[in-house]
Order: C-alpha cells, then structure tokens, then sequence
C-alpha cells in the first residue's frame, strides 16, 4: 500500500479547516470505493495563526486517530461549542487517513510552513495544498492516476482563469511571470499553483536545496522534473480572507527574482557603464566647445538634472546590490526556517 502525504499550510484558517477536511475526506471515501492501495497522511502546519487554527488542527487529528483506533476514548481537546468544533464533529473520516499537526512559535511564512511539511513527509508521493479549498481536492484521483500510469515525477496544477480577482493584482502577476520566465533559469508557468503531486525523488531534490530565502514555484522549476500540467477553472475561498496584501505579493515577487537571478545586477552594472560613458562624452563636449568657442558653459539647471538623475541611478544600483548582499548575510546566518512549539509527531524536529 502506498502512502500519500497532504501538506497544508495554514495562517487563520479556522473557517476553512472543518471545510476543507470535509470535502477531502469526502474525496477519499470515493476513491476507497475503487481501491484500497492507498492511505493517506494530511500534515496540518500552522504557521503561528492567532485565531482557533490550531485548536481545530487538534480536533481533527484527534478524530481522524479515533477512526484508527476505535478503543481510544480520550475526550477532544476542542470539545467547545463553537461553530468550528461542530464542523469537524460533522465530518466523516476514512479509516486510511490520518492527520498530524505541527504548530509554529510564530508567523514563519507559508516558505517555511511547506518546508516543514517535505521535512516531515513520509509518503511514497507528496502534495501541498490550500487549506482554503482553492485547491480542489476532486483533482487528487486524478494526479494520483497520472503518476501511476504515465511516466511524470509530477503533476501540477496552474489555474486559466483569475475569475473573482482584481484586475490590476491579475495584471501584476502576469506581467512577473513574463519577467522571471525571462531572466532566470527557472520555469515558472503563469497562474501555477503550489498544489502539485510529487514523487519522493522530487521531494528528496526539494530538501536538499536548503536554502533560507525559498521561493517554491522557482525551485519547482529549477530542480528539472517532468511535469505535467492539469488546468482548471479558479474557485473562490470557501471561508476567510485571503492573507496575501498586493505590497505582500510585491515583496513575494522580488524576493523571488533575486533568489533565481543575476540579471538586476548586470542590469545596474549596464547601467553604471552607460552613465560613464555618457558624463565622460558631455566633459569631452563641454571641453571642445569652450577652446573653439571661448564662451562659458550655459545651462546650469539642466546640469543639476542630469547630477541628480545620475545620482538617483547610483542609489537605485546599490539598492539593488544591497538587496543580494542583505540576501547573502540572512543565508550565511544560517537561523532555523523554522521553530516548532507543538506537534503530535513523536520524533520531530522542534528547530530546522
């Protein structure tokens, strides 16, 4: 029987949980009606939520353990009456699935939160997935089906429409995708998702880039699996907000270019090359024109322009080197991705 391992990050996503748990478990119960070769691991990573996302991570697993051991009678730690609680309570577990939880010290980001979801992943083939049910799980028979049968390492989901988002992120986003696909080495696909099933060699390749500054879509790329691609139409949240701010998805954006490219810093070194060149060409005009024609240099406010375009070019460049240089110090630190306070994974590690 093979195991399949489920990461989900989560930030405040106690609306969705019960939801999300629902609608797998529903999924899964179909597929046990096909077959049996499969059991299911569903790694809930709380990435320091500050809402009840780790009291309903608790019930979940906690029922999904009663599934698995009927004798175990230990009450809920979540036996409250909120209408969270009473969501997990109506769920329906498949005895082949089990959740586990690992709780974070704090906000690490949804990088670290997928990081430690491949560290702790056990299963022969390993997905990510939103707990916010962005990421159908009707789609999972049929990667699974795919890995199975056809000779891919991964299957990958990208959506092909934006329905439901605002038109200038929609036009942002596209307009990166175009640019990082340009200057970097990594095959980032327009409107890719995180949700994607892998082989346990992709996710071998996945851990041993351990860098700290991670952008996923572009070590996706990078590692250099075959992939194939299923599209489908996007779906709204079906409970909370989204945690993503356009100046969240902007630093997102960067962090990614600077993490797969050089280009910035040739395009500043171009760019320091061309403005020499240019003062050196106007010092030489300047020069020539006063021997031959003996009168004083005129246009001083346009001098003071060009001194301070020059000028707003130069701290322009070294933003940008020292965004590389600031990139460099964070990894030469070497600081854990992230800390665990809480888990029900017996042999964790509680910092990596």
């Amino acid at each position: 029987m093979k195991k399949i391992s489920l990461i989900i990050p989560c930030y405040n996503e106690a609306p969705a949980l019960p939801l999300f748990a629902k609608e797998l478990n529903k999924v899964i119960t179909q597929m046990n009606k096909e077959t049996h070769d499969y059991s299911f691991e569903v790694l809930l990573i709380d990435d320091g939520s500050t809402d009840e996302t780790k009291d309903v991570m608790k019930d979940l697993c906690h029922r999904s353990n009663l599934c698995e051991n009927p004798s175990d009678a230990r009450p809920s730690a979540t036996d409250k009456t909120t209408s969270n609680k009473t969501a997990v309570s109506d769920a329906s577990f498949p005895e082949n699935i089990a959740y586990k939880y690992i709780s974070f010290s704090r906000n690490f980001g949804k990088e670290a939160a997928m990081y430690a979801g491949f560290s702790n992943a056990s299963g022969d083939y390993v997905a990510v997935m939103d707990a916010d049910l962005q990421d159908p799980p009707t789609l999972l028979p049929e990667m699974i089906h795919i890995l199975e049968t056809e000779d891919y390492e991964s299957v990958a989901t990208r959506r092909v429409t934006r329905k439901g988002e605002p038109p200038i992120r929609s036009f942002f986003t596209r307009q990166f995708y175009k640019l990082i696909n340009k200057i970097s080495d990594a095959n980032v696909v327009d409107g890719a998702r995180d949700f994607r099933l892998m082989k346990r060699e992709m996710v071998d390749a996945i851990l041993a880039m351990s860098e700290y500054n991670r952008f996923s879509k572009g070590i996706f790329g990078w590692i250099g699996f075959k992939t194939k691609w299923i599209e489908f139409e996007n779906i709204n949240r079906i409970a909370g907000e989204t945690k993503w701010s356009f100046f969240g998805l902007f630093k997102y954006a960067v962090n990614g270019i600077i993490n797969f490219s050089e280009t910035p810093m040739s395009v500043a070194s171009g760019f320091g090359i061309f403005c020499t060149i240019l003062s050196f060409a106007m010092l030489l005009f300047f020069f020539i024109r006063k021997l031959i024609f003996g009168d004083p240099v005129a246009g001083w406010p346009s001098l003071v322009c060009i001194i301070l375009f020059i000028a707003g070019l130069q701290f322009l460049c070294m933003g940008i080197m020292g965004k590389y240089i600031a990139k460099t110090y964070t990894e030469v630190k070497e600081r854990p991705h992230y800390i665990v306070s809480d888990s029900d994974i017996e042999d964790i590690k509680k910092i990596k």
